[in-house]
């Protein structure tokens, strides 16, 4: 299952960089060189990163790759630690889970309305029900790390999953 959910990702938000990367050089490729720009590349590219932002999600807190502020971690015992672990995921987790939801609400009311992008009037709505998706699952990751916290501490410094 982690080997799935790697892949889903990291080709979501590799995919998602490369389209960056291509609109960006043909779009400033062509006002260099035609004197013309691509069309709606601004909200291309912000829809692209949305992509790319919370496709990451998932892979870095899989990974325990966020920012983490561990200064005191050293002045505390280890069951202590350990407790400190358990309790930051949870709540992780249930942000976003709840996140999640209200994402998933806000796709609803974009959808009904039909709001989309100003200038290539792209639907909205599909991009807010993958932030959901994507944050349910990060979520879901969270959670299952809180279940095992030993197990990841020990991969986190050095083990393999």
């Amino acid at each position: 299952m982690k080997k799935h959910l790697e892949t889903l990702c990291g080709v979501l938000a590799g995919g998602a960089l490369f389209g960056i990367m291509a609109l960006t050089f043909f779009d400033v490729g062509g006002r260099k060189l035609l004197s013309h720009s691509i069309t709606g590349s601004l909200e291309l590219t912000e829809l692209l990163m949305v992509v790319v932002i919370f496709a990451a999600m998932p892979l870095v807190s899989l990974r325990g790759e966020h920012v983490v502020f561990d200064s005191l971690d050293a002045y505390l015992p280890g069951p202590a630690r350990l407790l400190q672990r358990v309790v930051v995921h949870l709540l992780c987790g249930l942000c976003m889970l709840g996140l999640g939801v209200l994402m998933w609400n806000t796709g609803n009311s974009f959808l009904e309305s039909g709001e989309t992008t100003a200038q290539l009037t792209i639907l909205k709505a599909p991009f807010i029900f993958g932030m959901s998706l994507l944050c349910a699952i990060t979520g879901l990751v969270h959670l299952a790390i809180a279940a095992r916290p030993n197990r990841v501490a020990e991969e986190s410094e050095g083990g393999t999953l």
